[in-house]
């Protein structure tokens, strides 16, 4: 994975995490290494972030864990190509996140993609109420994946507005590290970017599994994902 790479794999992954852990510009970024004698441009950080942002989160998955089967569901705006996308994200009522989808539009084939694909993620750990928006599309979606098998029939579908606040206050979390990118260019760089922002909160938290909330542990639980000390010798 870090083969032809000309910087050591730790200064990767110390930059990807930075970058999604504190919400600052590449550019900053760049001259804070410039500042500990790593001399790296900018768009080669942007890189590092979209080639393992995505793979950190695919790593990170098998450490999610249990989370409370009372779901919370919600979509907030992403600025990409100029244009507003939607992003749903999922938590459950303690705020672990559950899973997260970006997507052109905000409709019944979204609504339905999205629990569908958090239902996979959490397939041992299935629902027993999911909270929305008064959407008109979660109805029928949810409706069909009870149909499909895909979510049991005794799923309850509430969309009080207050159940919902914890989501809504993440979102605002979020939306503090995506400031700094002042929009994505495309939804492929988006969701890679997004991937590392949604698992570094996540891992900052202490909401995987083996990770306690403390930079040494986190530092820790990072190197150990990508197998650095092993490459490193």
């Amino acid at each position: 994975m870090f083969k032809r790479r000309r910087f050591p794999v730790e200064i990767i992954l110390v930059c990807v995490r930075w970058y999604c852990k504190y919400g600052i510009s590449y550019r900053d970024l760049a001259e804070m290494m410039e500042e500990r004698g790593v001399e790296v441009d900018p768009s080669t950080i942007m890189r590092w972030v979209h080639r393992y942002a995505p793979e950190l989160e695919k790593r990170v998955r098998w450490y999610q864990g249990y989370r409370a089967t009372s779901w919370r569901v919600d979509e907030t705006y992403v600025r990409v190509g100029g244009k507003w996308k939607y992003l749903f994200r999922a938590v459950d009522k303690h705020g672990r996140l559950i899973d997260f989808m970006l997507t052109d539009r905000r409709n019944t084939r979204a609504a339905h993609r999205f629990p569908g694909k958090a239902l996979t993620t959490m397939r041992h750990w299935p629902p027993s109420s999911i909270t929305t928006d008064q959407l008109g599309s979660y109805p029928k979606a949810l409706s069909r994946l009870q149909r499909e098998s895909k979510l049991q029939g005794d799923t309850k579908h509430r969309t009080f507005k207050y159940l919902n606040n914890i989501i809504e206050a993440d979102h605002g979390a979020l939306k503090r590290l995506i400031g700094p990118t002042r929009g994505f260019q495309t939804m492929k760089t988006a969701s890679a970017t997004i991937k590392g922002f949604e698992v570094m909160r996540m891992i900052r938290r202490g909401h995987c599994l083996t990770c306690k909330p403390c930079v040494k542990d986190e530092i820790r639980f990072v190197n150990k994902l990508f197998d650095v000390f092993e490459i490193a010798a």
